[in-house]
Parts: C-alpha cells; structure tokens; sequence
C-alpha cells in the first residue's frame, strides 16, 4: 500500500514519538498527535489538541495503573492527562510499535509502558523495542517473543516509547520505515 495511505498516532514528545513523526514526515505518512492545551511537544505537524471533555472520556484510575504496572505513578493532573492522551494513542491505532525497556514484571519501562499495557487490554498487535536487549518483541499469547523484522502492516498504527531515545532505538525505528515504506 501506499505511505500516503497510512496514519500515524502518536504524542510528539521529545525521543521515540519526535523520531516516529520525523519518518512518518519523511516518507509521506500522515501524522495525528495527541496533546493538550498547556503539554510541550517537539512535534508541532497533525497536533490534535484533545478537549477536557475528550480527556476524561479516556480517564483511568491512577490506582488501578499503578497496580497493573507494579509501581507508583504520580497523581498530578498533567500526569493524568499524559495517561489519557496515551489511551487516545493507542484506541486509534490497529498496531501499536513502542520503544522502550521490557522489566522482568513484562510491563514496559516508565510512563510508556501504560502505552504497551493498554494495547494489551485493547489486544492490538503490539511490537516494543527493548533498547537494553537491542531487539524487537511481540507480546503474543501473554508472554513475549522475539522478532527479527516487523513491518508496519495496518493503516493506522501507533508509534510512542521513551524520551530517552538511544541510537541503537533510532536506529531500529529507521529500519522499520525502511522495511515498511
């Protein structure tokens, strides 16, 4: 199919999501990102500011995402929005790519990984990056498998991960587009 075909939803912040839109751009996908009035983003093409009223239509109890991830998350408000525009990420895409770091738990690493938990309750195809494994993994069957070389295969996916977007993150995020586009 053709890269014009194709949309990509992601956030647009600083690491994975700024390097999903700059190939997204560069290979003649359109690009949707969520945000909200007031949250600093690094990529200013398809911003979709989301309302309060479109916000809480995706709130989740910060409890219930703590218990889910195994750790403690903050209970500011910008931090619940982060998490709601998360769930808009995710609920629009039919194929979710993240990049991050795998725990021992099979949660993923920081804030990205209610990314790669929603997409499991929302059981979407779902590939992470795990930069600290240099590899691709699918979350199949409730456990997680190694890839050699996923594609982008649905029309519209999602593409989010870390702020901490190491090279070899980068790198694998190029080779997908390449192999995709």
């Amino acid at each position: 199919m053709k890269p014009e075909n194709f949309i990509l939803y992601s956030g647009g912040a600083r690491g994975a999501e700024a390097c999903f839109g700059s190939l997204a751009e560069k290979n003649g996908l359109d690009e949707v990102n969520y945000s909200f009035e007031g949250h600093s983003i690094e990529r200013s093409r398809g911003v979709r500011y989301l309302t309060n009223e479109e916000l809480a239509r995706k709130d989740v109890s910060i409890t219930y995402v703590s218990n889910l991830m195994h750790r403690s998350y903050s209970r500011a408000p910008i931090f619940r929005k982060v998490l709601q525009t998360i769930c808009w990420q995710v609920s629009s895409g039919m194929e979710i790519f993240v990049v991050g770091e795998i725990l021992e738990d099979m949660t993923v690493k920081g804030g990205t990984g209610w990314g790669a938990e929603y997409a499991k309750i929302c059981n979407k195809p779902l590939f992470v990056f795990d930069q600290v494994r240099d590899g691709w993994f699918r979350w199949t069957e409730g456990s997680w498998q190694e890839v050699k070389a996923p594609m982008i295969t649905k029309q519209h996916f999602t593409g989010t991960g870390t702020r901490f977007l190491a090279d070899n993150g980068q790198k694998a995020l190029e080779d997908l587009f390449k192999r995709s586009f």
